[in-house]
């Protein structure tokens, strides 16, 4: 590999991508995990302001952890979360709490600047990760949103999941990509660092669509990614399209998807971190596809591993 791909990247580190992970290690000088809480929130298209049913892809209990559940308050969670994640990264220096389930805006401000203050409060809570949707923050959300960066660490994700409008109404997301850039600019504008989710594989997306999405979003002041696949999990909507209509589907098996997420990160501009390559979810509670494969940090080895075999690095196309 070039010198540059030996470790003088812009994001000054030795792995060929901009490891969000290895960001936060530099700021506080060792790992953070995140845990995840169930603060109890829903989705305005599930409670019928813009729809019903929810993303046809979604199911919470694939990736909520046993202790997340909205019975507990946030600080029983998050002193059981921190207890688990104690006994599996025994050198953690602290912990953000991550507000994952459904949508963590969607509330008004004086309820969520209570909920927010108690996990800050939980001692070795370092900073929050609020996960929400473009179309659940207002001027007010965004100004609490904006007073909680300037004394603690705070990420703010959006569920951008696909930069075409054909896509999100397939899934019945219920926004528009135009939404989702105008919420990024406005949160970024802000001085709060702004993250988004995308998915991989929905339904009606060529592949060259998906790749094209690299430089859509790389033209916006993101500050953090985080990708993952398409999983059909069970109990939902799309577990019954997948099962009437598989030929709609155009899943990727492991070796294309290392290979597709190689190529958009090449196109990405480097300043984003990467947070995650693939998601993750309870193997009996997927569908398709069946990867088979071993832990989250077993198949980023195996990316960081193929990046050097085509040496290659993230951002080495971005604009080209």
């Amino acid at each position: 590999m070039s010198n540059e791909a030996e470790g003088r990247f812009p994001w000054r580190g030795t792995r060929p991508y901009n490891s969000l992970s290895a960001q936060i290690v530099r700021e506080f000088g060792g790992r953070v995990q995140k845990v995840s809480i169930d603060a109890g929130f829903t989705c305005p298209n599930r409670d019928g302001t813009t729809g019903r049913g929810g993303c046809t892809y979604c199911n919470n209990d694939a990736f909520n952890p046993l202790y997340c559940t909205p019975e507990k308050s946030i600080t029983e969670q998050i002193l059981q979360g921190i207890s688990f994640h104690r006994r599996r990264y025994r050198r953690s220096v602290g912990y953000l709490a991550y507000f994952q389930a459904y949508t963590n805006s969607y509330e008004s401000v004086d309820k969520l600047e209570i909920l927010y203050n108690e996990a800050l409060a939980v001692e070795g809570v370092k900073g929050l990760v609020i996960g929400t949707r473009p179309d659940c923050v207002n001027d007010d959300i965004l100004e609490l949103f904006a007073s909680i960066s300037e004394k603690s660490w705070l990420l703010v994700e959006y569920g951008i999941e696909s930069c075409y409008n054909k896509t999100l109404r397939r899934v019945n997301r219920g926004h528009s990509f135009e939404e989702s850039e105008s919420a990024v600019r406005a949160t970024s504008s802000r001085g709060i660092r702004t993250g988004a989710h995308l998915i991989f594989g929905l339904p009606g997306e060529s592949r060259e669509e998906m790749l094209a999405q690299a430089s859509i979003l790389s033209d916006l002041p993101l500050d953090t990614i985080k990708f993952h696949q398409l999983q059909i999990v069970r109990g939902t909507r799309m577990e019954k399209e997948y099962n009437d209509e598989p030929g709609q589907f155009d899943l990727f098996n492991w070796d294309e998807y290392r290979d597709f997420v190689i190529s958009f990160a090449e196109l990405l501009n480097p300043a984003i971190a990467i947070d995650r390559f693939t998601g993750e979810a309870p193997p009996a509670m997927i569908i398709a596809p069946r990867w088979n494969m071993k832990r989250t940090d077993s198949l980023i080895v195996e990316i960081e591993k193929r990046m050097e075999e085509r040496e290659t690095w993230q951002g080495r196309l971005c604009g080209k």
